[in-house]
C-alpha cells in the first residue's frame, strides 16, 4: 500500500512555543488512522499544517502527494474535514449547505444534486433536507457535516474530536456512517478524540502525541502489549501521564488564526 498521508521532521513554532516538534509518521490509502493526546499536545495544529489553515516552521509534509505549502488548491480538493466547532451555516436548509459546498468544489450539476441525495439518506436526513440547520439538534447538525465533508469524494477525511458532546446513540450512528464510506469508497479516515474506546474499536493505526512529540504508534493491541496495559485507555495513561493538561499550544494557535482573519 502506499502512503497518502507522509510527514517528516515537521516542525510548528509559535515564538518560543514549539507545538510540534520534529514528527514523522505515515498514513495508507484506505486506512483509519487515530491521532490521541492530551489536550495542548499538537493534535489540531497537525490537522490545520495537513489542511492547509497554518504553514509549517520546517519539514514536509504531503498530502496525497500534494504539499500543502506550495500546492494548497490541490491539497484542499483532495480532503473533506469535520471541525471540532460547528462550522455550518444555520441561516441555510440542510440542502443548501451542502449545495453552496459542491458548487465551491466545483462538482458538475448533474453530480451534485444525485451526491446530496445519497448523501442526506446516508446520515438519514433526508426528510429534513428543507429544513433550516438552526433547527437541528447537536447530534443532526455533525451527520450533516459529515455529507458536506464527504460531497466532492475526497480521499481522505479529517475529523477533529468529531463526536465531543454528542450522546453514545448518535456517535455509534456517526461513526456507523464514516466506516461504511470507508468501506465503500476507500476514503481515508484520520481522526482525533479523546474517546479511548472510539480509537480502539475503529482505528487500525494509533499514534499519540505529547508535548508535540511522536511518542508511540502502532495498533491499540501493539500499544497495550508495548505498556502491559488492558485497554487503550490505560496505555494512553501510562505513555501521557495523569496530570491534567493545560491548552496553551492550541489556545495560542486558535488567537493567531484569529488574528490573521481579522487583518484580513
Amino acid at each position: 500500500m502506499s502512503k497518502i498521508i507522509e510527514v517528516k521532521n515537521l516542525v510548528k513554532k509559535f515564538d518560543d512555543i514549539t507545538a510540534v516538534d520534529n514528527i514523522s509518521f505515515g498514513v495508507e490509502k484506505g486506512d483509519i488512522f487515530a491521532f490521541l493526546g492530551p489536550n495542548g499536545a499538537g493534535k489540531t495544529t497537525t490537522i490545520k499544517i495537513f489542511t492547509t489553515l497554518l504553514s509549517p516552521t520546517s519539514g514536509q509534509v504531503l498530502i496525497n502527494g500534494f504539499d500543502p505549502v506550495t500546492d494548497p488548491d490541490n491539497v484542499r480538493r483532495s480532503f473533506g474535514i469535520i471541525f471540532q466547532d460547528p462550522s455550518l451555516d444555520d441561516e441555510l436548509t440542510a440542502f443548501e449547505n451542502l449545495e453552496f459546498h459542491g458548487m465551491l468544489y466545483d462538482v458538475p450539476k448533474k453530480i451534485r444534486r444525485a451526491r446530496i441525495d445519497e448523501l442526506l439518506r446516508i446520515v438519514e436526513l433526508e426528510k429534513r433536507r428543507n429544513d433550516l440547520v438552526k433547527e437541528f439538534s447537536g447530534g443532526m447538525k455533525r451527520r450533516l457535516e459529515i455529507a458536506r465533508g464527504l460531497l466532492h469524494h475526497p480521499k481522505i477525511i479529517f475529523l477533529d474530536e468529531p463526536t465531543l458532546g454528542l450522546d453514545p446513540q448518535t456517535r455509534n450512528h456517526l461513526w456507523s456512517y464514516i466506516k461504511d464510506m470507508n468501506q465503500k469508497e476507500g476514503i481515508t479516515v484520520f481522526f482525533s478524540t479523546h474517546y479511548m474506546e472510539e480509537a480502539e474499536r475503529m482505528a487500525s493505526r494509533i499514534a499519540v502525541i505529547d508535548y508535540g512529540k511522536i511518542i508511540a504508534e502502532g495498533s491499540a493491541e501493539k500499544l497495550k502489549e508495548q505498556t502491559g496495559t488492558a485497554s487503550l485507555e490505560e496505555a494512553f495513561l501510562k505513555l501521557t501521564g495523569k496530570q491534567i493538561r493545560e491548552e496553551s499550544a492550541s489556545v495560542i494557535d486558535q488567537l493567531r488564526t484569529k488574528r490573521r482573519l481579522w487583518k484580513r
